[in-house]
């Protein structure tokens, strides 16, 4: 009852400075400030048994600088409604739904072996049958005659890390229930790759850019780094900029590969660092440069004229409890949280709080300028979803061998099919009521 009243304190205030009432606008303010104390207490003793992503063991933040409240609002309170007093599609909850997913790992062809969750031995399924239900609004689940009809002649783009390419594959599986897509280019890692459905002359592409600027990345296929990131916070990815004006529709994002060991350089100087204790450089906190490549990537975006669509979306938190990904971290669940049982890492609130902020600003120069931007805000209904995620099965049967063998577990990427699937059905009613 506590967060719904504040979730609503900008609507009542509103509504009081339409009427002078000055006694009634003091008591309201007092008793917000108690309201606010109370939950900043309750969120002190009840931190969420969630802890960092994969690559967050290391992770430091720089002193942020002070920012309005409405940043904390969007940060860890997911209002339900937008500034506009429409209905927020990604607030809601998930409920029991008792059909079968539109496709499964046998009809569709498009799926990663690590996201491959029933081929590679996940004994339940009951992760497969919920629907995501937005508090007050009518969400259609994804129709993929539809969609095709509507993208005749067009391009989508997905642009970011494995989140992105993990988003594709379902995409692809969904659509490739009216027409199998044809795959007609990859770069030499298949990291990029694009696809055609013939019958509809409509391509997706998914473009490889995990930081969205120019960097030089020493990891090996399994993640392991011999140095850090070189990243050049003032240079935008030619990967995604050189197609940017040849795609109808984009969903462009970051976030993880930010809290990754990084040398930051601007002007090809080095500027400083994150984490980064053997080099005599300033410590800046990934966040400082999550900031500035995100603002340069929205005027980038701002200043293009593009006449499509486009989408900025959130970072996806992951659910590892008692422990990291390599220090026995797992995600064992197998229905979804209630609402507050989970909570943000403090990582994972800071990228949200730098992206909910540098979208807002842009927001409103992008539409002065005729660019159709657009926030894809994926966070709060994935975090609800510990159940979502591969675990120990990003293996093929990891306890054929030995039912009590040690496997590493994914707890950030999402099974397919599962719950990344209902992410289409938002994208679908932002595009067909954009």
């Amino acid at each position: 009852m506590v967060k719904k009243m504040l979730y609503n304190w900008k609507y009542w205030w509103r509504s009081l400075h339409n009427h002078n009432y000055f006694i009634i606008k003091l008591g309201v303010s007092i008793l917000l400030v108690g309201l606010a104390f109370m939950l900043l207490y309750t969120r002190s003793t009840g931190f969420s048994s969630v802890t960092d992503t994969p690559f967050l063991e290391n992770a430091q933040i720089s002193p942020p600088p002070v920012f309005p409240l409405i940043s904390q609002e969007n940060v860890d309170g997911f209002p339900s409604v937008d500034d506009a007093g429409k209905c927020n599609l990604s607030i809601g909850d998930w409920i029991p739904y008792q059909g079968e997913p539109i496709y499964t790992n046998e009809s569709c062809s498009f799926i990663e072996d690590h996201q491959n969750c029933m081929k590679n031995g996940r004994p339940d399924t009951g992760y497969l049958h919920w629907r995501w239900n937005p508090h007050g609004c009518k969400l259609a689940r994804f129709d993929p005659d539809r969609f095709l009809e509507s993208m005749r002649n067009k391009s989508w783009a997905l642009i970011g890390d494995s989140i992105s390419r993990n988003h594709v594959q379902s995409l692809l599986c969904i659509l490739s229930t009216i027409e199998k897509a044809v795959e007609v280019y990859h770069d030499e890692g298949y990291k990029s790759r694009r696809w055609i459905f013939p019958t509809y002359n409509f391509t997706i592409s998914v473009i490889w850019s995990p930081l969205l600027a120019k960097a030089a990345i020493f990891e090996d296929m399994n993640g392991v780094s011999k140095s850090e990131i070189e990243l050049q916070l003032d240079i935008l990815d030619t990967n995604w900029t050189k197609q940017y004006e040849s795609f109808d529709y984009m969903i462009i994002s970051s976030g993880k590969w930010f809290v990754k060991n990084a040398i930051y350089y601007e002007n090809n100087m080095v500027l400083g660092c994150h984490n980064c204790p053997k080099r005599n450089f300033t410590e800046l906190g990934f966040n400082f440069a999550y900031r500035k490549v995100l603002h340069n990537v929205f005027d980038y975006i701002i200043r293009s004229n593009h006449k499509g669509m486009i989408f900025y979306r959130t970072s996806t938190p992951d659910h590892f409890e008692n422990g990291e990904w390599f220090s026995g971290g797992a995600c064992r669940r197998t229905v979804p949280a209630e609402e507050g049982e989970f909570g943000l890492s403090e990582v994972n609130k800071v990228l949200r709080e730098v992206e909910l902020e540098e979208f807002e600003k842009a927001s409103a120069k992008a539409s002065q300028n005729g660019v159709n931007l657009k926030l894809f805000d994926v966070t709060p209904l994935s975090l609800l979803r510990p159940d979502g995620h591969p675990g120990p099965y990003r293996f093929f049967q990891p306890f054929a061998k030995d039912k009590n063998a040690k496997t590493i577990n994914d707890c950030l990427h999402w099974c397919l099919p599962g719950p990344i699937d209902s992410w289409n059905d938002l994208l679908m009613d932002m595009v067909v009521n954009g």
